[in-house]
């Protein structure tokens, strides 16, 4: 299993805000760009938002100027600031790292947005 806590989620209203966390093991987390992956309904999961071990970040254009996404290094720990959320933000939200073919996956953080 991947060496990785997600929390943060919950069920909010359309239009509000959550923030994920993510602690990862020292050693995962300090060899690793990392990124928060969304897993909607029925449908597979995909990256939405990554941060490079130097900081430099990329959102997807669903995502963009709503999420921001960050890495506390002296934490080993990844945010994901979700602003103005919208229903299909809805889903579990997974954090690992930058990879075509993560094995394995943390339990996730599941985020429920009601209109």
């Amino acid at each position: 299993q991947v060496p990785v806590t997600e929390s943060g989620g919950g069920s909010v209203q359309a239009g509000e805000s959550l923030r994920l966390s993510c602690v990862a093991s020292a050693s995962f987390f300090n060899r690793n760009a990392m990124g928060w992956y969304h897993q909607a309904p029925g449908k597979k999961r995909e990256l939405v938002a990554s941060v490079t071990l130097t900081g430099t970040t990329n959102l997807v254009w669903s995502v963009k100027g709503r999420f921001t996404i960050s890495r506390d290094n002296a934490r080993n720990t990844v945010y994901l600031q979700m602003n103005n959320l919208k229903p299909e933000d809805t889903g579990v939200y997974f954090c690992n790292k930058v990879a075509f073919n993560n094995a394995n996956w943390g339990q996730g953080t599941q985020v429920t947005v009601s209109s």
